[in-house]
């Protein structure tokens, strides 16, 4: 990996849905309940009964060889999905594609990548466009949290803006033609509920460098992608919707973070669900959910204007052609 400014150091964790808050919430953000009151999350039993199957169908979860994105990944696969688990540990994601399959009925393979080097997501969208014939699902789930020092990309690119969502834009376009002719397909960005206005006077944090703004900035650029992405599609087609899983979950990040975890994994993995397969959400794009809840993320989100301005810079910085 090449090495501009402070570089991608082993030190930096990508997580799949980190789950902190990270900040002020915006939004219809819902009160936590004692652990004792908390409902059971559902999980694939429920969609089994609600007649989901997911046989003969190939989906995709980005950072899913720990947390939220494993679980995620789990559940896909006992709906009967062929699931493209991704991550940069071979061991990890190796062990997870191997308890889909054993759990059956679905199947898995595991394709590492990193999402930290624009040529990385290249490379990784090539093997899975080589490899698979139809792609009805992908979760854009990975995440990366900078330390207190501010850390870039391969590219230069401050680090969390770089994986979070600069690459997530370049691989759902990359894939966006494999989605279409699976059609009916679902992309689903994993975002949160902290979210802070983009500076484009400084989008890469070079002056006044805060790891928690640099996270929730990424973070609101993902819902800012979805509203525009799903003005793009045709949702008859390919829907395309964000959401904030579920706030700091019992992941290892959290734990080992000496952070006391509010809600846990299974939550999370409900929301998230609920976007990739109920049949409620059939034709319904551009929306962002806090839980399971429909919600309104922060109002920069709504700003045309700074949408237009992102997604002039998001062609710009991946190299990928202008639609229209």
């Amino acid at each position: 990996m090449g090495t501009k400014t402070t570089t991608l150091s082993r030190r930096t964790t990508l997580l799949a849905g980190v789950g902190l808050a990270l900040g002020a919430a915006v939004g219809r953000a819902f009160a936590q309940q004692p652990a004792a009151e908390r409902r059971t999350p559902e999980n694939e039993a429920y969609w089994t009964r609600m007649g989901v199957a997911l046989t003969g169908r190939t989906v995709l979860v980005t950072g899913s060889t720990d947390g939220l994105g494993k679980e995620v990944a789990r559940q896909l696969g006992a709906l009967g999905a062929f699931v493209i688990v991704h991550g940069r540990n071979q061991e990890r994601g190796e062990e997870v594609a191997r308890a889909i399959q054993a759990a059956g009925p679905g199947d898995a393979a595991f394709h590492r990548a990193d999402l930290g080097s624009l040529d990385g997501v290249n490379a990784f969208a090539e093997k899975i466009l080589e490899t698979y014939d139809r792609l009805d699902v992908l979760i854009n789930n990975a995440a990366a949290v900078s330390g207190a020092e501010r850390q870039t990309s391969a590219d230069g690119h401050e680090l969390a803006f770089a994986v979070n969502y600069l690459a997530h834009f370049l691989l759902t376009y990359r894939l966006l033609p494999l989605l279409e002719a699976s059609a009916p397909a679902r992309i689903v960005n994993v975002s949160s509920m902290g979210q802070t206005p983009i500076d484009f006077t400084d989008v890469m944090l070079e002056r006044n460098y805060n790891p928690g703004d640099a996270y929730r900035r990424s973070k609101l650029a993902q819902i800012m992608f979805t509203i525009d992405l799903a003005a793009e599609l045709d949702a008859a087609h390919v829907t395309v919707n964000s959401l904030h899983p579920a706030r700091s979950m019992n992941t290892a990040r959290v734990i080992n973070g000496g952070f006391q975890p509010l809600s846990s994994v299974e939550e999370g993995a409900e929301a998230t669900m609920q976007l990739a397969v109920s049949p409620a959400l059939v034709g319904r794009s551009g929306l962002y959910f806090n839980g399971l809840i429909e919600a309104s993320a922060n109002a920069q989100a709504y700003d045309a204007e700074a949408r237009a301005r992102l997604r002039a810079l998001s062609f710009e910085l991946t190299g990928l052609a202008h639609k229209s």
